[in-house]
């Protein structure tokens, strides 16, 4: 079971747009986007902008769509577009976390917020 989320930018699990859906590799390094990095200071994780590391270790695509069960939680006003996109946009590197669409058993958690544009 994988527990992963989606940002304001469309990513799933930091894998940033333009995502890879390719790689083999199970934990890739990451290089966060300026949108993911303010996303974080804005969520109240870092004191200032340039706290917020440059990477991050994740889980990459393919090693996510490989469990059997996908739980995605994604809470907040800021992540409706995100999720409208998620949900109803073709499939693509643009919008990583559109990769769910694909899944036999993904759900999306939602909040009043979040699901907003959908």
């Amino acid at each position: 079971m994988a527990f992963v989320g989606i940002g304001e930018n469309g990513h799933l699990a930091f894998n940033d747009p333009p995502a890879d859906f390719e790689t083999e590799e199970p934990y890739i390094v990451v290089n966060l986007d300026d949108d993911c990095r303010k996303q974080q200071l804005g969520e109240g994780w870092f004191p200032t902008f340039d706290d917020v590391p440059k990477q991050a270790i994740s889980m990459s695509i393919k090693q996510i769509m490989k469990a059997k069960h996908i739980i995605c939680s994604v809470p907040d006003l800021r992540k409706a577009e995100a999720v409208k996109n998620t949900a109803k946009s073709e499939v693509s590197t643009l919008v990583p976390a559109s990769i769910l669409q694909n899944h036999p058993d993904a759900i999306l958690l939602l909040d009043k917020d979040s699901a907003s544009q959908i």
